[in-house]
């Protein structure tokens, strides 16, 4: 027998829970009850640290350089490694999180982040500086552990509100890396950033060690390891909405990358003959959608990816109309180019929320390699559009650039309003 259970206490009302699927394991598979909101913040966070790595080197590259004794352009090597790391990351370890559970690899890849960040921090040379960058590039994709864990984890109705606020943390790692690096490095010397981060990636690596909840890889988590390396691609030719929001994304990030990598050309050529400095300034715009996505988020929620799609996709055409001002000059010209970037920002963050909760539905089991064949052809379409937005702009000028973006995104348009022929049974 057992005793009547006394009155649970109720949670503290600053941190309410988030349910998890009340009809299933979490995660397709033994999860662990309930996720607080302060999870998803502490998740949130890690998210910011795990991408603000990847940005961090960008501004310590001059210093980098001058405590070296390596030319400027040599010294970006840092840089261009540590991108080439996170691909491989993503392509190599991503889909490990469909086959070891999620608490596991998490805390063994936050680990082996502050190590590679404290051997880069104590390199005496840039080979084995660019070597650790490497590691630290490769083990950083925490984000892309989480997104898929959390997405196992709460409950379908607020899949979206949890995932705008891991974007939120994302976004806000993004934006601040750079003040972070800049700030601590001019301060203490470039190798400070480098220790301080791995100083908080190791406690954090300590910390989800115990309030991550532990969560039973599916059954498929049997197959071999080459299995899920190209698991991602079969996926892409098995699930069309897979495709729908491959293609949404791609089309997207490559107007939105077009349109960050021109507007630099923009700010420091003849038209404006600003310094590198308003290039940073105008990305500090982007800090609205830390406060966006999670709103977005519950709008997923509440009304379904597909409306979200819809509105967002219009709003990166608006922002295109908005951005052509800048070609203006002057004060117009700077007021649309932030209300445009403000535009943008908020429209493809959000418009990825939307695509990344319905990738998460498709397949339970498999979310990570969904996530993979997800994020890979986001960065190729972020790729391409960088490349085709420096030689527009080259070419023709900033309202090349605009047209570019409102091309891109008219393609994602015409596939969202246009019906698929069902398929023949």
């Amino acid at each position: 027998m057992t005793s009547p259970p006394s009155p649970p206490s109720p949670p503290p009302p600053s941190a309410p829970p988030l349910p998890t699927h009340e009809d299933q394991p979490a995660d397709g598979g033994g999860g662990s009850g309930r996720l607080s909101r302060r999870l998803v913040l502490l998740l949130a966070v890690t998210c910011a640290v795990a991408v603000g790595n990847l940005y961090f080197p960008q501004a310590i590259s001059p210093l980098i350089a001058e405590g070296l004794h390596v030319p400027a352009g040599t010294a970006g090597l840092v840089v261009t490694t540590t991108q080439i790391g996170y691909t491989a990351g993503m392509v190599l370890l991503v889909p490990l999180g469909d086959r070891i559970r999620h608490r596991t690899l998490l805390v063994v890849l936050l680990a082996l982040t502050g190590l590679a960040l404290l051997g880069a921090g104590c390199a005496p040379a840039l080979p084995p500086l660019a070597a650790a960058s490497t590691l630290v590039g490769l083990t950083t994709v925490a984000a892309q552990i989480i997104g898929p864990m959390v997405a196992g984890l709460v409950a379908p109705r607020h899949r979206g509100e949890a995932l705008g606020t891991l974007l939120s943390g994302s976004t806000a790692g993004m934006l601040l890396a750079r003040t972070f690096g800049g700030v601590l490095g001019e301060w203490l010397g470039w190798r400070a950033p480098y220790l301080a981060a791995a100083a908080i990636a190791l406690l954090l690596a300590a910390v989800t060690a115990y309030a991550v909840p532990v969560t039973t890889p599916p059954p498929a988590a049997r197959r071999p390891y080459l299995h899920f390396l190209a698991e991602p691609l079969r996926l892409l030719r098995a699930e069309p909405e897979l495709r729908r929001s491959c293609w949404y994304q791609a089309a997207v990030f490559g107007g939105f990358s077009a349109a960050w990598t021109s507007v630099a050309l923009l700010l420091t050529g003849p038209v404006y003959g600003l310094g590198a400095e308003a290039v940073g300034l105008l990305a500090l715009v982007g800090a609205v959608t830390v406060l966006c996505t999670p709103y977005a988020g519950r709008l997923v929620d509440r009304h379904g990816p597909g409306p979200v799609n819809l509105v967002c996709l219009l709003g990166v055409l608006l922002a295109a109309a908005v951005l052509a001002g800048g070609a203006l000059g002057g004060p117009a010209g700077l007021a649309a180019l932030s209300a445009g970037t403000l535009l943008l920002d908020v429209s493809m963050q959000s418009g990825m929320i939307a695509n990344q909760t319905r990738v998460y539905a498709l397949r339970p089991d498999a979310r990570s390699r969904l996530n993979t064949a997800y994020m890979t052809c986001s960065y190729l379409g972020g790729t391409a559009g960088s490349w085709l937005g420096v030689r527009a702009h080259t070419a023709y000028g900033w309202p090349a650039v605009c047209t570019l973006i409102a091309l891109l995104t008219a393609t994602a348009l015409t596939r969202h309003l246009v019906p698929r022929r069902p398929t023949p049974p």
